[in-house]
């Protein structure tokens, strides 16, 4: 099946770029559902954010699955089957860090809502979407979408199915448009809910 979205430049991130996906992931939860209101200081919500997102982008990119446009506007993050989103030891210290950034308040809801989405994970192999992201600066010109596109297309290659949260509900429809339906509903404190999305091997 041909992706309704346009092609776009893909390339494999290198740690190079990682300050600006930091920045390209920044800009484009700032005022998410879930991820804004993570870091309810809105002062200092950026920075704060920033940080965190660094944390796991740096550790994802010891996967060859970062995949970005030639300027990072967009950003698209996935881990293999059997990966994972931090390594052992930085899942372990990823509540001290939390709580560094943002306070013991902020770090300990982020901790429960990772607690909640790896509980709803499927129990199969599969390419997981853990974020993907367009620039503020560039948005409605179709990046992100057509990254999503080009990794897809490289996951059905290899014949995987793959899976994703969808944190605002104006992205189903989007994330539908290429192959995912809805597989279940978190809900997360504070009347907030993540729709899981599920797209099978093609």
């Amino acid at each position: 099946m041909s992706s309704p979205h346009p092609p776009v430049s893909v390339r494999t991130a290198t740690p190079a770029d990682v300050d600006a996906i930091v920045d390209t992931l920044t800009t484009a939860f700032f005022e998410d559902p879930l991820w804004g209101p993570a870091f309810p200081d809105v002062e200092r919500r950026a920075v704060q954010a920033a940080a965190m997102w660094r944390y796991y982008a740096a550790s994802a990119l010891r996967y060859p699955w970062t995949l970005v446009t030639p300027d990072v506007g967009a950003v698209s993050v996935w881990i293999p089957p059997g990966g994972t989103e931090l390594t052992a030891e930085e899942g372990d210290g990823l509540g001290e860090f939390l709580t560094r950034i943002a306070g013991p308040e902020a770090a300990g809801a982020i901790v429960a809502i990772g607690d909640q989405l790896e509980a709803a994970h499927p129990g199969v192999p599969c390419f997981y979407l853990t974020l993907l992201a367009t620039h503020g600066d560039h948005r409605g010109r179709g990046l992100g979408m057509g990254l999503l596109a080009e990794g897809l297309a490289r996951i059905d290659a290899l014949g995987a199915p793959a899976y994703l949260e969808s944190s605002n509900p104006a992205n189903i429809r989007r994330y539908e448009s290429v192959g995912f339906t809805p597989r279940d509903e978190i809900a997360i404190a504070g009347g907030r809910t993540v729709t899981t999305m599920w797209r099978p091997a093609r």
